[in-house]
């Protein structure tokens, strides 16, 4: 044993003390293990003591800067206290949480994830309708995925290039660049990384035509739409165009291809956004003024023209039931649903035409947020499988077959009929020539004469 009488706490305590002394920091202590049970400082019974290890043996064993404080002593082993370690991971730990709920929030609010989240349901709701029979869920998954990073990646870089605009509104004042919550590289970084991943993954999981239309929405939101919003109106119907495409995408996904029937829920989302945004314009008109974007109600003072454009695109949606029945998309219960919501929606807007007031364009804007997604459900509720359209289809063949078969045989009877009567009226003037007419025709009591032809 070593010479030293001391105990091993009370060595460290003074080697501890000595150290502050000196200004330095000792390290945390190792758990005391027994040199018995792990071998540690093997020595020889026969020897009886053994001279003490050299002091920087003993201050790397025990962690410390400066091996002049505390030397090792006994059978035992300095390790670190678990308090100290526990209490390290948990700060640890609670740093990566709060770090990780902090950027969570600045890229939740960068994708304005609500928005996104929307048009992700507009794209499910085309590829439903274009899946036919059966819809692949994997398919479908992907495509909602790749739309909402797509999405994610145009509305972040519609802040980047709003930054100045949106620290003037009071509705966008809070959000992460004008706050100064985030910086603009790391905005373009997550913007970047994200359209590139959706892209791919559209690209990878459908088929090249989704990939493309979602490239190009997200160029046309981007780096259209969003300059277009400080120089002139017609931002509204470019930002519609952009509404319209995600449907579209999603059809195509699940189809392959573009065919008229894959033009009915993209024309209802370009016609429903008109109204709605005509509504939202109206109500921030002060905070779009103040922000320096063009929309069409800043040169509208009264908002009769602002009503009027969202009327008439109300009643645009009037005959979309009707095509999507004519079509073979829907039922027949389709139309009438779709009818009565567009009249809805029309009421609320030709209500705020009659009165522009706020309450009536607030009534209209709730209308719409109410429109698209009752008109969406019951387009999937009410759609046709291709089983369906195709007994349909055959059914109505089958229908115009046997018509037309009626149609060819009467046409032939009539036309055998009239065969046969030609050949009575030939074969009547044959056996009674004109001289017989003759002969009759004086003398009505004499009978006519008869004549034998071989």
């Amino acid at each position: 044993m070593w010479n030293n009488s001391l105990s091993f706490s009370s060595r460290v305590a003074a080697a501890a003390a000595a150290s502050s002394a000196h200004n330095q920091t000792p390290s945390l202590l190792l758990l005391r293990i027994s040199a018995a049970n792990h071998g540690f400082f093997r020595r020889s019974n026969s020897s009886g003591s053994s001279s003490p290890p050299s002091a920087v043996a003993d201050a790397i064993k025990l962690g410390l800067r400066s091996p002049e404080h505390v030397r090792a002593f006994g059978s035992s082993v300095a390790a670190i206290d678990p308090m100290s370690l526990g209490a390290l991971s948990v700060a640890k730990a609670r740093d990566a949480v709060e770090s990780a709920r902090f950027y969570g929030r600045c890229y939740w609010e960068l994708s304005k994830a609500r928005l996104s989240m929307l048009v992700v349901a507009t794209s499910g709701a085309g590829y439903v309708l274009g899946s036919g029979n059966a819809v692949d869920l994997l398919g479908l998954c992907c495509t909602c995925a790749g739309t909402m990073m797509v999405a994610a990646s145009a509305n972040s870089l519609n802040q980047v290039f709003e930054i100045n605009n949106d620290a003037k509104m009071k509705r966008t004042r809070q959000r992460p660049l004008p706050s100064g919550r985030i910086s603009i590289p790391h905005a373009v970084t997550w913007a970047s990384s994200v359209g590139v991943a959706g892209t791919a993954l559209l690209a990878c999981q459908t088929n090249m035509m989704a990939a493309g239309l979602a490239a190009s929405n997200l160029i046309l939101y981007a780096f259209v739409y969003t300059p277009l919003k400080q120089i002139h109106p017609v931002n509204t119907w470019v930002g519609a165009v952009v509404g319209a495409i995600p449907p579209l995408l999603g059809w195509v996904a699940a189809s392959g291809q573009i065919s008229p029937n894959t033009m009915i829920l993209p024309a209802a989302l370009y016609f429903w956004q008109i109204p709605h945004f005509m509504a939202l314009a109206y109500l921030c008109r002060e905070d779009y003024a103040a922000g320096g974007f063009r929309m069409y109600s800043l040169a509208d003072a009264s908002g009769r023209r602002t009503a009027l454009v969202a009327l008439r695109n109300c009643l645009y949606l009037l005959p979309l039931g009707y095509l999507a029945y004519d079509w073979g998309i829907t039922s027949g219960w389709f139309c009438l649903e779709s009818t009565l919501l567009a009249l809805a929606i029309s009421a609320s807007a030709l209500s705020f035409y009659s009165n522009r007031t706020m309450k009536n364009a607030r009534r209209m804007f709730h209308a719409s947020l109410l429109y698209l997604p009752v008109f969406m459900a019951g387009l999937m509720f009410h759609r046709v499988s291709d089983n369906q359209q195709y007994l349909t289809e055959q059914n109505s063949g089958r229908i115009v077959d046997v018509s037309s078969s009626l149609e060819t045989f009467a046409q032939e009877s009539e036309s055998v009929d009239h065969q046969k009567k030609v050949k009575r009226v030939a074969g009547g003037a044959q056996a009674r020539p004109p001289v017989a007419f003759a002969s009759v025709a004086p003398f009505p009591f004499l009978p006519a004469p008869s004549y034998a032809f071989p």
